[in-house]
């Protein structure tokens, strides 16, 4: 265990729902519920799910920008949420985020250089201005950036221009582990290639460690090392990304995979496709038992009553099924 470099044990994420007669809360989404990963040191995990499966949650959990109910999140060993703020401030330049949305999560009165110029300052990592100029310019030029970039507002670029812009700045802080919370999602698919590329290319020169939240299960198979399914707060499967494409155990991997279009048009219109009934239930009331038995295809009446257990069904590929 001594090169993992991430650690979540047991966490639990619960929102109270207000609305009563005098505003307490009514009821409990349970977003993430009982969810245990590692990431190890240079690699990168993929956390795939549908929408609203918490795995945005999760990371922003890791990131304590929610504050977790209940579990432990250790970052090289220390638990992030018994931590004193001021030890958490200075641990967060090593922990970094690039967000799903370019546009929204730039602040638009500021330049790049002061964007990027902005973590320098706040960490201490550069007090000197001049040499924060100079950093910023290098910062661009990692980034397929041009000098003159620094000089532009956000709204004067584009949208692969504005996404390099954040990586950039999760770069600033010279961080271990970056949270890549669906940051191609909002692209054009050929801008998709290029900062995937770039993402590759930055781990391989600096050794980064990526924890990659999507659910465009292609793009996560490009990328990722080892892959978390998440569905309705709960782990379904983890394995590295051979095994899970090839040989998934868990029901709900498999009609995730089986959604995924084939280019060639033959073996697209030939293979077994896995239609799924009825909807995702409402984290608000969770089924009973395995929360995918509703839509189960091979759910039996056990599933329906005990929870399964995240267990090792073969080397280094867990599922949480019961008929696995």
């Amino acid at each position: 265990m001594s090169d993992v470099l991430l650690e979540v044990r047991n966490l639990v994420k619960h929102f109270p729902v207000g609305g009563g007669m005098f505003g307490g809360p009514v009821a409990t989404v349970r977003a993430v519920d009982d969810v245990s990963f590692t990431v190890r040191r240079g690699e990168t995990v993929g956390l795939v799910g549908e929408s609203g499966c918490g795995k945005t949650t999760t990371g922003r959990c890791i990131l304590q920008l929610e504050r977790p109910t209940s579990g432990q999140i250790l970052f090289e060993g220390t638990d992030l949420i018994t931590l004193p703020a001021e030890e958490l401030r200075v641990l967060r330049r090593r922990i970094q985020v690039i967000f799903q949305d370019p546009f929204s999560s730039l602040n638009p009165r500021m330049t790049i250089g002061q964007i990027l110029a902005e973590p320098l300052k706040v960490h201490r990592i550069i007090p000197e201005k001049t040499a924060r100029a100079e950093k910023v310019q290098e910062l661009l030029a990692q980034v397929g950036l041009l000098s003159q970039h620094a000089d532009r507002y956000p709204h004067q670029l584009s949208g692969g221009q504005r996404q390099r812009v954040g990586i950039a700045r999760a770069l600033a802080t010279e961080p271990s582990l970056i949270i890549c919370d669906e940051p191609v999602s909002a692209l054009d698919v050929s801008i998709q290639a290029q900062i995937i590329n770039l993402l590759e290319e930055l781990q391989s020169r600096l050794g980064l460690t990526y924890l990659f939240i999507a659910h465009d299960l292609s793009v996560v198979r490009h990328i990722s090392d080892r892959v978390v399914v998440m569905y309705l707060g709960k782990i379904a499967e983890v394995a590295d990304r051979t095994a899970l494409y090839e040989s998934p155990v868990h029901p709900y991997t498999r009609a995730l995979l089986s959604a995924v279009p084939i280019p060639d048009p033959k073996l697209e219109a030939s293979r077994e496709h896995t239609v799924l009934r009825g909807e995702v239930p409402s984290p608000l009331n969770p089924p009973s038992g395995c929360v995918f038995h509703p839509r189960c295809p091979i759910a039996e009446p056990r599933c329906s009553a005990e929870i399964p257990l995240l267990r090792e069904i073969h080397p280094e590929h867990r599922g949480a099924c019961h008929l696995a």
